[in-house]
């Protein structure tokens, strides 16, 4: 699995915010673009996801596995998003967060056994009717990374996730997310600030 980014380039109004961009994430590689609040870095996310605002203008190709994504709807890219705020549906248990993740086609009793397997993986066995405002930061990072991974997603794409969190809780979920990506061989894109979360090939922009 690979993503690939070609001549990505984005402006705002006459402005250009970031580009043009080139490169290529290997299957299990994270690449980091770096820089600071206002540099575009979310925005490229949303472009790579599918979800440009309407404010912004971009040209340039995103090719997952050499295919061209233009014109896809971003329920259509199998790209996994996880941001700074897990997100959680707070209307829905733990384990109803998770099932939410995977794909309907799955019949019943094999989603409770994936929901029952993404508990245990994230070291949360007896929590599917957990209310997630009864969730640490932690967990709660934990349950959002593994409901994106149930979605089967091919990439994924990382908006500074570990920024809300103690600098204890942050070395952890770093371990933990990155862990993940390497076992499942997903190219991720990760987009920080901190440079104690880069990894990989690190792509720095400027305001």
């Amino acid at each position: 699995m690979t993503l690939a980014l070609d001549g990505v380039t984005l402006w705002r109004g006459g402005r250009r915010l970031l580009g043009p961009l080139d490169l290529t994430v290997p299957g299990g590689a994270v690449v980091t673009v770096m820089g600071p609040s206002g540099a575009g870095k979310s925005t490229l996310l949303a472009f790579v996801a599918g979800d440009l605002d309407p404010a912004f203008r971009a040209k340039g190709r995103v090719l997952l596995e050499g295919r061209d994504l233009a014109g896809l709807p971003p329920e259509r890219r199998r790209l996994g998003l996880l941001f700074q705020d897990p997100l959680l549906f707070p209307h829905l248990s733990v384990g109803e967060n998770l099932a939410f993740g995977i794909p309907r086609v799955v019949p019943r009793r094999e989603r409770r056994a994936r929901v029952a397997a993404a508990l245990t993986e994230a070291g949360m066995d007896g929590f599917g009717g957990r209310d997630p405002a009864t969730l640490s930061g932690g967990q709660a990072a934990r349950v959002a990374l593994m409901r994106v991974l149930l979605a089967e997603p091919r990439a994924l794409l990382l908006d500074e996730p570990f920024s809300s969190l103690d600098a204890t809780l942050r070395a952890r979920l770093r371990a933990f997310v990155f862990d993940h990506i390497a076992r499942r061989g997903l190219p991720t894109l990760l987009v920080t600030h901190d440079p104690e979360d880069a990894r990989g090939e690190v792509v720095r922009v400027e305001t």
